[in-house]
């Protein structure tokens, strides 16, 4: 059967609700929305759903552990399901990519995201496929205080249209493969559409 595990980084908690570090939960929650689907089941320390979308059966995960520890969180959803690292997908926040867009990628380090740094230390290597959702740099140094803030009104205002680009980039991985939807999405700004 076609399955994937689709792990939203986020911390949980109504403080974290609408922070910058919290994108990976905040696309989950749209496609939760668009698909109707609920990711309230509480297992692997964290809040599950199920997507079924083309031929697939894929398991939505929103990790409970807060970001440093979310491994734990995907480690087990991962042994649960006897998955490999090539079924997972990793949807998280990007320092490195302008708000506004969304990049696919296979593997590659953590760039001090604790959260992929977790997943990394539990799976022994970061061979998985990544949704990143671009958040920009803060204009000065401090990347804990800008991850953690709130996003701003203008880009709350654009978030879903942002969000739905990525949507429509993972029904095309799944459906098409990945290849074929980095080279038809990975170039788009979803600030000007």
């Amino acid at each position: 059967m076609n399955m994937f595990i689709i792990a939203g980084l986020g911390n949980p908690g109504s403080h974290y609700q609408w922070t910058r570090h919290n994108a990976g939960f905040l696309f989950l929650d749209r496609l939760a929305h668009l698909e109707n689907v609920s990711i309230t089941r509480k297992t692997f320390s964290g809040l599950v759903g199920e997507w079924k979308q083309g031929d697939g059966r894929h398991i939505l995960l929103k990790p409970q552990t807060f970001m440093n520890l979310s491994g734990r969180s995907v480690m087990q959803a991962l042994q649960f399901y006897k998955l490999p690292l090539s079924r997972l997908i990793v949807v998280h926040d990007e320092l490195d990519l302008p708000f506004g867009t969304v990049r696919l990628k296979q593997g590659g380090g953590h760039g001090g995201h604790n959260g992929l740094r977790s997943i990394m230390e539990q799976l022994g290597k970061g061979d998985f496929i990544r949704l990143r959702i671009g958040i920009g740099r803060p204009p000065h140094g401090d990347t804990v205080n800008y991850v953690l803030g709130t996003i701003p009104p203008d880009q709350m205002e654009i978030l879903p249209r942002v969000l739905d680009g990525g949507l429509d980039m993972l029904e095309m991985m799944l459906d098409q493969g990945l290849p074929k939807a980095m080279s038809l999405f990975n170039n788009k700004n979803y600030l000007d559409t």
